[in-house]
């Protein structure tokens, strides 16, 4: 018999494996969800800090070091990248020891990563600075991995909410991230350290304090304390942990199949657009500061209106703000990809495509966890978070040459194209509910 995580009779130890203590039972599961949650927001906060630090000017230190703006948008490609690859093995790694070990590898990982951007910025290596970016993308797999953390113990009709509380976490320190840009180029005046790579140097640092929060506070783990309240144990379920049992479940639910097609599209689009916006208001005269509003703007749309989406995902359900996130991202692609010299109006583009993405991102990942089985989810979450990089490293390396090539306005239009399948999908599946 199967217990959900408010089963009566369930309890768990305080730690797992090698958990001692006391139990927790029925009772104590509001307090651990709050303290659970608690932690996560802690570790979000930081994360998004360290990402938005470095990647506000990434796409322009990439050109700087490479000579060229063609090959800026492999800046976001590298840490798309090194997303995608961290992924299924971070996945792997969570299944069988919890999201605790998962998280602060991963943070561990990112911070080394940002430390080899700045030696490449410094040697005038681009190679290295690639390097570099692709540790440094392990940040953002930490900080997406831990919006299923925030799911593991919540009850099935509050779980968008639960996800998008974790998302909007990282709206603090996102926004805070791109405007300490200038700061943290001029911290480094005199070291030797071009400017634009001083960002890197503060994300490191925080990202070494985020590994220190998951491993004091994200105790007991909240992946293994689910499983174990549903009877499949901490070694329990081995089958389900790999990429071909993630596949296996997603190919038997349609819903997965569009949850899936939902983050990855919402994902890509947004990438893309995004991390060619700095080099497109170069191109109309903006400076560092400038652009750091932009992205501090985008940002917001992206986290700090997740708990509506939430809200509505769990109040109206998951293809109505699929189908929200469609209307968002087409027309954030038509208002920046027509903005021009229009600095406002980039700027409002580029919030909308935020909130575009937040309805995606939150409604996709809750029908996820909804559509696949208990002793799946870890496995499929992996392949999701593997799929959503790869697209969107591929979407950023693209992104890169369409600007060089034809321009910033037919990028936004190639972008608004990869919303078709996810919403034909999502119509598909209300003509079945209907």
């Amino acid at each position: 018999m199967t217990h959900s995580p408010s089963a009566p009779d369930a309890t768990v130890p305080d730690e797992i494996p090698g958990g001692t203590t006391a139990p927790v039972t029925p009772a104590e599961l509001p307090a651990l969800r709050r303290r659970i949650q608690a932690a996560l927001i802690a570790t979000q906060i930081l994360g998004g800090l360290g990402i938005a630090i470095g990647f506000a000017l990434a796409a322009v230190l990439a050109r700087d070091v490479s000579g060229t703006e063609a090959l800026s948008g492999l800046a976001s490609t590298a840490s798309v990248a090194g997303s995608a690859l961290v992924a299924m093995p971070l996945a792997t790694l969570m299944a069988s020891r919890g999201r605790r070990t998962g998280l602060l590898l991963a943070y561990l990982v990112a911070a080394v990563g940002a430390g080899v951007v700045v030696l490449g910025a410094v040697v005038d290596s681009f190679p290295v600075l690639l390097v570099g970016l692709v540790g440094f993308g392990a940040g953002s797999s930490a900080n997406l991995a831990a919006r299923f953390a925030a799911a593991d113990l919540a009850e099935p009709d509050r779980r968008a909410r639960a996800i998008s509380t974790v998302v909007w976490a990282t709206t603090i320190g996102a926004v805070l991230g791109p405007n300490v840009a200038a700061p943290a180029g001029k911290s480094v005046a005199g070291l030797g350290i071009p400017a634009t790579a001083g960002p890197f140097v503060w994300a490191a640092g925080v990202f070494v304090l985020a590994a220190a929060v998951v491993a004091v506070l994200l105790r007991p783990d909240p992946l293994l304390t689910a499983r174990a309240l549903a009877d499949s144990g901490p070694g329990g379920a081995a089958e389900g942990r790999s990429l071909r049992a993630g596949m296996d479940a997603v190919r038997k639910s349609p819903r997965a199949r569009l949850a899936l097609v939902t983050i990855a599209g919402s994902h890509t689009a947004m990438v893309s657009i995004m991390s060619m916006t700095p080099v497109a208001l170069t191109h109309h005269g903006a400076d560092i500061q400038l652009i750091g509003l932009v992205i501090s703007g985008h940002i917001t749309g992206m986290y700090a209106f997740s708990p509506l989406m939430g809200w509505l995902s769990d109040r109206l359900g998951r293809l109505a703000v699929i189908g929200l996130a469609v209307g968002l991202i087409g027309t954030a692609a038509l208002v920046a990809g027509t903005a021009g010299a229009s600095h406002g109006r980039t700027a409002l583009g580029l919030f909308i495509l935020g909130l575009g993405w937040s309805a995606g991102l939150v409604s996709g990942s809750a029908l996820l966890t909804d559509s696949v089985p208990q002793a799946a989810r870890a496995a499929v979450q992996g392949l999701s978070d593997f799929v959503m990089n790869t697209a969107a490293g591929v979407g950023g390396l693209m992104a890169g040459l369409i600007v060089s090539q034809a321009g910033y306005g037919p990028l936004n239009a190639i972008a608004a194209c990869l919303l078709l399948p996810m919403a034909a999908l999502a119509l598909r599946g209300a003509v079945r509910r209907a």
